[in-house]
């Protein structure tokens, strides 16, 4: 195999990205997995404000119907808030738990509206006003700070969240089957870099995958059995679970397909069964945890919401606020937390969409603060020139 053709097929495989001292024993228990919804999801249809007439008016053929004896309609949180219907097996018990908590109104100042621009604003972590290092991630500035080598992405590319001054390893776990590089060519790979600076790491990078493939090959054998159905995030949420058990601190993930410009639904379509599969994905998280779930604490986040008003397609344009999750076994939980406002014209963020009351950064570092005991100047390295709010997660 020739050179060139070796660098490209590394490019497609599914590899851990090199890191030294992969499996060194966290300092801390505490475990942490963001999950990165992309393509701004609608907020309003999942957390659904049953307090607002308003809410019926602008969404005539998406509206989740308030809460009632029918299984499709909302289900009842508190007397403002209501859960989507699919949630009802999956995140609502977790929410009677006290496990699940909501945060309405959440999000970032960056009102560009634009999927990548927000979405990178979001993982650098640092303020729009100021001159922005896209190498420098939050997460792995978090990583820095607590001095953790417990990091993992869970996905294609390693994402900029993670990028920054200490090397973080990424691999895909929703298709993991056969690796695509045999013995024999990673050996040829690794015979051209022999002798090289390079060396070290791409024998450490195929050590990392060598290790995740055999801690899943179990589950692997079990499935060419039908003793596993699961499909979608639901598997994957599993087997992130099952690695961050056994190696990971601090772990992050992204699922896709939220951008729901035609044809949304209500509480059946479109929505309904993304959610429906995030929600299940969540609870097999938690219940593959076991009992590390109560020093687990699991975020989910999009870069925006969608407009409040359904648009002319029956779905929902860009928008400003969201709603984000947060689901742990040692969270206070079973509550609406954060700045909240009732849900009308006057309160929608140029008349179109739910306002930012809780901002991310703000949000973050005070959970950050709580989880892991950091200091004002900790906090800043990680959020620079951002506030602490502490809105009582934990």
């Amino acid at each position: 195999m020739k050179r060139r053709a070796l660098l490209q097929s590394l490019g497609t495989v599914p590899l851990l990205s090199m890191a030294g001292n992969l499996w060194a024993t966290p300092a801390s228990k505490t475990r942490l997995l963001l999950v990165f919804l992309r393509g701004g999801y609608d907020a309003a249809n999942l957390l659904i404000p049953t307090s607002s007439t308003f809410y019926g008016e602008a969404r005539p053929n998406i509206a989740v119907p308030r809460p009632s004896a029918d299984v499709n309609s909302a289900i009842a949180l508190n007397g403002d808030w209501g859960l989507h219907p699919v949630l009802r097996e999956s995140i609502y018990p977790l929410f009677v738990q006290g496990q699940v908590a909501f945060i309405p109104f959440a999000g970032t100042q960056d009102t560009s509206r634009s999927h990548f621009e927000t979405q990178d604003s979001i993982e650098l972590g640092q303020a729009l006003e100021h001159s922005r290092n896209y190498r420098s991630g939050f997460l792995n500035r978090l990583a820095v700070t607590l001095n953790s080598t417990g990091a993992m992405s869970f996905t294609d590319q390693l994402p900029l969240i993670f990028q920054g001054d200490i090397t973080v390893p990424n691999t895909a776990l929703r298709g993991i089957a056969k690796p695509s590089l045999d013995i024999r060519q990673s050996k040829i790979i690794a015979s051209m870099y022999q002798g090289t600076a390079l060396a070290p790491q791409v024998k450490e990078g195929f050590m990392a995958q060598d290790d995740v493939m055999r801690e899943l090959a179990s589950e692997m054998d079990g499935a060419s059995r039908n003793a596993i159905s699961a499909k979608g995030f639901e598997l994957e949420a599993r087997r992130i679970a099952r690695l961050m058990k056994e190696k990971y601190t601090l772990g992050f993930v992204d699922v896709g397909g939220w951008d729901t410009h035609v044809g949304e639904g209500g509480a059946t379509g479109y929505l309904a069964g993304r959610l429906d599969e995030l929600g299940r994905g969540l609870a097999a998280f938690a219940q593959e945890m076991g009992g590390e779930w109560r020093d687990t604490v699991t975020v989910v986040i999009s870069e925006f919401g969608r407009t409040f008003r359904e648009n002319g397609n029956r779905g929902t344009d860009h928008g400003h606020g969201t709603v984000y999750w947060v689901l742990g076994g040692g969270i206070h939980g079973g509550k609406i937390l954060g700045e909240q406002a009732r849900v009308e014209p006057a309160a929608l963020f140029q008349n179109r969409d739910f306002p930012v009351l809780n901002e991310y950064r703000a949000v973050f570092a005070g959970l950050f603060a709580r989880l892991y005991g950091l200091n004002a100047g900790q906090l800043n390295r990680i959020f620079p020139g951002a506030s602490s709010s502490d809105i009582g997660l934990v």
